[in-house]
C-alpha cells in the first residue's frame, strides 16, 4: 500500500511573481547595493523561470529563485569585471576612444558571449586567460604571479582558446545583428 502524499498545487508564474518578487528585488539589493541593478537583475531570474522545465514542479520557490539569483549574479560580476578590465585596458586613452553607442552594445554583447564562453572555466584557468589576453603578462609571468607552473598555465590557456574556439559560432552571432 502506498502512503498518500498530499499534493502540492501547481505554481502558477503569475502567482510565483507576485509573491516573491519583492523579496528577491530585497535579496538581489543587499548584494548589489544598488536597487536599479536589483531590479534587472530579477527580471532576468524571472525570465529564466519562465523557461524552466522545473517551474510546475516546485517544492521551494524561494531556494529555486536564490540557486537561479546566485547564478545571474555571479554572471552580472563576472561581466562587470571584464567591463573593467576592457576600460582598464584603454588606459587614459579611453576619453578619446569613447565609443558609439552602437560599439559600446557591439562591446557588450562580446564581452557576454566571451563571459558564456569562459564561464565553465576554473576561476584559476579564467584567470590566466585574462591577465594574459587583458594584461599582456607572459605565462612566466602568470605562472610567477599565480604560483602555479608555467606547464599548468599553459593547459590553462589550451582550455581557454579552445572554448573560445567551440563557442566562435555563438561569438559570431552575438557580436552580429
Amino acid at each position: 500500500m502506498n502512503p498518500v502524499t498530499p499534493s502540492r498545487p501547481e505554481v502558477l508564474p503569475s502567482r510565483l511573481y507576485v509573491e516573491h518578487q519583492p523579496w528577491l528585488r530585497r535579496w538581489l539589493h543587499r548584494r548589489l547595493g544598488s536597487r536599479e541593478d536589483a531590479a534587472d537583475l530579477a527580471q532576468d531570474v524571472f525570465v529564466r523561470v519562465l523557461a524552466s522545465p522545473e517551474l510546475r514542479r516546485l517544492q521551494e520557490p524561494r531556494a529555486f529563485l536564490t540557486t537561479l539569483a546566485s547564478r545571474v549574479l555571479a554572471r552580472f560580476w563576472r561581466r562587470r569585471d571584464l567591463e573593467r578590465a576592457w576600460l582598464e585596458a584603454a588606459g587614459p586613452q579611453g576619453e578619446a576612444l569613447a565609443p558609439s553607442a552602437e560599439e559600446w552594445l557591439e562591446a557588450q554583447q562580446l564581452i557576454e558571449a566571451l563571459d558564456l564562453s569562459l564561464g565553465g572555466l576554473k576561476p584559476a584557468a579564467r584567470e590566466a586567460f585574462l591577465l594574459y589576453r587583458l594584461d599582456g603578462l607572459t605565462q612566466a609571468q602568470i605562472a610567477a604571479r599565480t604560483g602555479r607552473s608555467i606547464a599548468t598555465i599553459e593547459r590553462y590557456l589550451r582550455e581557454a582558446y579552445l572554448r573560445c574556439l567551440a563557442n566562435q559560432g555563438l561569438i559570431e552571432r552575438e557580436i552580429r545583428p
